[in-house]
């Protein structure tokens, strides 16, 4: 008998012929430019280019979060940009998870509320989002900080605050944008690390928009875009910083 081929999982977010438009006085300015990108579960997807380059416009097609002008995206098998307004948001709530180079973060909220209150959204009981929130905190080396507001709170340390919001639901989807802007080199690695271990470990399909080339050593695969146009797709040999794949939960404590 002859082997079985292997299955291959197909992609979790297919996007094709991506075009964004902003209007500016009279005329209209391309952003986007028929863009095709694909990313995979448990891979870390770098999208990199200068400032204006367009792939924050991007990130926010592929999200939910900013409809093309053209083009189709697929999430999760889902045709997304089909839906109604209020069943991209379920989507969001149920499969994404996102991390900003603002954190934001609510000031008035401690780190355990930050966490508690998406999963609150998302149908938790007060127990388990308790629960649920005070575990991904700890993973990411929170433990001792889980009563503190963002004002008590280092760059850092906000950071990996809005990782553990981000990662709580277990989202199959990760998306980053610009997430070591605000952070010196050590922070930012620690940052980098905390996304590859939730793509390794969940197995979520990470999508991160960076300029900072010091995080290139941790992607699978690295796209460069430039005026609207992906210039650069290439996969990188062997991903940094191997993770430990015994726990279906990323070990994040010590970090």
């Amino acid at each position: 008998m002859s082997p079985q081929p292997a299955l291959v999982a197909p992609p979790a977010l297919v996007a094709r012929g991506l075009v964004k438009r902003f209007k500016t006085g009279r005329t209209h300015i391309e952003v986007l430019k028929s863009v095709d990108f694909e990313a995979l579960h448990g891979e870390v997807t770098m999208v990199m280019g200068p400032s204006g380059s367009g792939k924050s416009t991007l990130i926010a097609a592929l999200s939910g979060l900013l409809k093309p002008d053209a083009g189709q995206v697929s999430a999760m098998g889902e045709d997304l940009w089909t839906y109604k307004p209020s069943k991209i948001d379920r989507f969001r709530l149920d499969h994404c998870g996102f991390i900003f180079q603002g954190f934001n973060l609510f000031p008035a909220l401690t780190a355990l509320q930050q966490v508690e209150i998406i999963l609150k959204y998302k149908g938790f009981s007060r127990a388990d989002a308790r629960d649920k929130a005070a575990t991904a905190l700890t993973e990411v080396g929170l433990e001792m900080r889980m009563n503190s507001r963002p004002s008590e709170m280092s760059g850092g340390e906000k950071q990996r605050v809005a990782i553990a919001r981000a990662i709580a639901k277990d989202p199959q989807l990760l998306f980053a944008d610009e997430p070591t802007s605000a952070l010196d080199g050590e922070n930012g690695q620690v940052v980098i690390k905390l996304l590859q271990r939730a793509a390794k470990s969940f197995g979520a399909a990470v999508v991160c928009v960076t300029h900072d080339v010091r995080l290139e050593a941790y992607a699978d695969r690295i796209i460069h875009i430039d005026d609207g146009r992906i210039t650069d797709d290439r996969r990188a040999v062997i991903a940094t910083a191997p993770v430990d794949q015994a726990h279906h939960h990323p070990v994040f404590a010590g970090t």
